[in-house]
């Protein structure tokens, strides 16, 4: 079975400067032409036989333009949702860092101002890795439309790394991840491809 996983386009709140996580900004339109850009680009390349996406806006969004350009209804799934950041969602950057500074040296399974523990969002990946491994392989692709610290810990939960480590695995707006798996083993055909919405 081939898994696509995708970033959602650029949104509102990259242009604002805030933190994200579970504030629920939307797509910009720069956002709507990468993810439209995104979708061309799948169903041009695959045969596209499911979406599964987050709840929040801007992987809704990002979704809908795949379900568009394929006619594949979206399916959602809560556990695809960014990093819960509590307090911090929504708030510039300086006053953030103000407000609530970091605290160093908590443990993975312990969390601060209203945030899920990393240990939390690790498992949440790890349920969705199992679900999508554990697909009905219709002999298309599976596409997952999530968010870019989801993909980091999909990446960590696929490799077995550490809860804390100091691997990351970034995503461009719109970014896909190829992977291919017999349902347990996983091979990565490529990381990041974002050639479709340079340039938008």
């Amino acid at each position: 079975m081939l898994l696509a996983i995708t970033r959602h386009g650029e949104s509102e709140a990259d242009i604002l400067n805030v933190h994200e996580g579970r504030a629920d900004f939307e797509l910009t339109e720069r956002g709507h032409r990468q993810a439209a850009a995104m979708a061309k680009f799948m169903k041009e390349n695959y045969t596209v036989s499911a979406i599964l996406s987050s709840t929040l806006k801007r992987a809704k969004q990002t979704a809908l333009h795949l379900s568009g350009e394929t006619g594949v209804p979206v399916a959602y799934d809560e556990n695809l949702m960014e990093f819960n950041n509590g307090m911090l969602a929504g708030l510039p950057y300086e006053e953030a860092a103000r407000r609530y500074p970091p605290v160093k040296d908590l443990p993975c399974d312990q969390a601060v101002y209203g945030q899920e523990s990393k240990l939390a969002f690790r498992r949440r990946a790890e349920e969705v890795l199992k679900k999508a491994l554990a697909f009905p392989d219709k002999g298309g692709l599976l596409v997952l439309v999530t968010h870019g610290g989801m993909i980091d810990q999909l990446y960590r939960a696929a490799l077995k790394l550490p809860v804390v480590t100091d691997a990351f695995f970034s995503t461009a707006d719109t970014g896909i991840h190829l992977w291919e798996t017999d349902g347990k083993r996983i091979r990565i055909v490529f990381s990041n491809r974002d050639g479709h919405a340079r340039g938008l």
